[in-house]
């Protein structure tokens, strides 16, 4: 059982991973380094730029792109030095068409490649991922809502069908808000215009496939890398405007798996599992 749930959350964990409503995000993750496992820093520069057709059809446009640097002080039994430096590449293909007043539809074809590109870009560093969602918002009332329900298909995950999106997002009172859902749920406190405290429970990870198999005891071969964590935080977040902001959080992993799978996707290493401090923060501007 416990071997099953940490699969399906790597899937979760896949599938969610390129979900943004941001139109530009900088942003920096770290989990220092532990006796059992190596520090990680990753960066992650995103935009997206929306081109209004007309009044109700719009085409998204944006890239992103991650570099995830690891220690390098090796404490694996394998040479782990291709393991340094790796990056996420994505593209955003996106359209977006305004149903009524309430809802919105919106269509995105992510192209990717995620590698530690040892020997430039191979096959296999390629995946084809895309989305399609609803989005109900109604902002403007007393009490704000919005409802975020739509399917995501990840090449990584190793699922040939799409997988569930839901997020629902309340501010059910002047100074309080609260979104359920995944990859993030949060409690929100807001004090006044510009300050915002929150608690979050949330999923971060990445896959990337690694060039140049790495031999790992009993004969076995790592031909990719994931992570997967769920956190729980605590955050602050300085809004300059509505849709414009820095922010921090600072938590601890309450789950963390750090795999070598083979070219089945099958775990095949173990780099670390147990728990971390987790920090994070950057700049966004977003559209919620």
């Amino acid at each position: 059982m416990k071997k099953l749930l940490g699969v399906c959350f790597f899937l979760m964990i896949q599938f969610v991973w390129s979900q943004s409503s941001d139109i530009v995000r900088i942003e920096y993750t770290t989990l220092p380094k532990k006796k059992s496992s190596r520090s990680i820093s990753r960066f992650r520069f995103l935009a997206n730029l929306p081109i209004k057709l007309n009044d109700k059809n719009y085409i998204i446009a944006g890239a992103e792109y991650g570099i995830i640097d690891f220690a390098n002080d090796s404490i694996y039994e394998f040479d782990d030095n291709e393991l340094e430096k790796l990056r996420i590449v994505d593209l955003n293909l996106g359209y977006a068409h305004m149903l009524n007043d309430k809802w919105t539809f919106v269509g995105l074809l992510t192209p990717r490649l995620a590698s530690n590109f040892i020997d430039g870009v191979q096959k296999e560093d390629f995946n084809l991922n895309y989305s399609v969602l609803t989005i109900k918002a109604d902002m403007k009332k007393e009490k704000p809502t919005r409802l975020i329900l739509g399917l995501s298909y990840n090449n990584a995950t190793g699922f040939d069908v799409p997988l569930p999106i839901i997020s629902y997002y309340k501010k059910f009172h002047p100074n309080w808000s609260y979104m359920i859902g995944v990859p993030r749920m949060e409690f929100k406190y807001h004090l006044k215009q510009h300050h915002t405290f929150k608690t979050a429970l949330l999923l971060d990870g990445y896959f990337v496939n690694v060039q140049n198999d790495i031999a790992l005891p009993d004969n076995d071969l790592g031909s990719g890398l994931s992570l997967s964590v769920v956190v729980g935080a605590f955050g602050y977040q300085y809004n300059i405007n509505k849709n414009i902001s820095f922010y921090a959080l600072a938590g601890h992993t309450l789950s963390q798996r750090g795999l070598l799978r083979d070219e089945e996707r099958k775990s095949v290493y173990s780099l670390y599992d147990d728990g971390n401090v987790y920090f994070k923060t950057g700049f966004k501007i977003g559209i919620f």
